[in-house]
């Protein structure tokens, strides 16, 4: 825990040297997304690996730089790429960017992914409002020594995914004639992809989509006190009757086409965050 500490405080005097600003907010972009914030007017861009006590990024969809700018006044730090536990990384790892962001000052954290359908009515390339998770991992950031000043010990998840965010982001992409649901995201380990006994298995649990990331860093947010809005991307269909064998460069290949409604909504709502 010490040096995990240590870390985060290499990460911010690195970040905050760079760029002497408290951010309003973090974008944290998923795969297929690295480009979803053309709308921030870049002022400082850092590789993770020039960030002392940062991961590095290992798969390839993802950029792995952290862009610092602003929109109209509004600080905003976009995660280019983020960490994954079956990188080998463990949750402490996955959700160091979460804790650099809080002690730079970010109040608000803004979450994508590129996800698999399990409710068939979702349209593919459409996106899907978080309500909720389910976190299937085995792992949780929590575990271990406890820091009192990071949050409570036993925080309650009810309220997890900010409800007036959330409102808000379904309201506006129906504006926008953007193709838009709201549901329960489940996260699981990977990087196998679902076997058709756990897609049924998955859709009996209540979930709307699957994907590998998003609860490790929203379990990290939420305890340090984060408005967090989740946004999933629909990148493939995951039918137990009939599998389609999603492949990555098809699940990229549907977040490219589909990234330029996304990064509309994301402005508007930083636009709302920083209001």
């Amino acid at each position: 825990m010490n040096e995990h500490i240590t870390r985060i405080e290499w990460a911010v005097s690195s970040i905050r040297a760079a760029w002497p600003h408290s951010p309003d907010l973090l974008i944290l972009a998923g795969t297929g997304l690295s480009d979803c914030a053309g709308f921030v007017t870049e002022e400082v861009s850092l590789l993770y690996k020039d960030i002392p006590g940062f991961p590095e990024a290992t798969v390839a969809s993802h950029k792995g730089a952290l862009l610092c700018g602003n929109l109209s006044g509004i600080k905003v730090m976009v995660m280019q790429g983020r960490f994954h536990l079956y990188e080998g990384y463990s949750p402490m790892e996955v959700t160091l960017p979460i804790r650099v962001a809080r002690a730079l000052g970010a109040h608000t954290l803004i979450v994508t992914n590129a996800s698999g359908a399990l409710n068939l009515s979702f349209p593919k390339g459409g996106l899907m409002v978080i309500r909720d998770h389910l976190n299937f991992t085995g792992e949780n950031p929590l575990v271990g020594a406890h820091i009192d000043a990071w949050g409570l010990r036993f925080p309650a998840m009810i309220h997890t995914y900010d409800r007036d965010l959330s409102d808000a982001a379904l309201a506006t992409a129906h504006d926008m004639g953007l193709a838009v649901c709201e549901g329960v995201y489940a996260g699981l380990k990977g990087p196998s992809l679902e076997t058709p006994a756990e897609m049924r298995w998955l859709k009996g649990s209540g979930a709307d989509c699957v994907g590998f990331s998003t609860v490790m860093e929203t379990i990290a947010a939420h305890h340090a006190g984060m408005r967090i809005l989740g946004l999933s991307m629909i990148t493939n269909m995951n039918d137990p009757e009939s599998p389609d064998g999603a492949t990555m460069e098809e699940v990229l290949s549907v977040a490219e086409r589909a990234r330029p409604g996304l990064e509309r909504l994301l402005e508007a709502m930083v636009r709302r965050v920083g209001a």
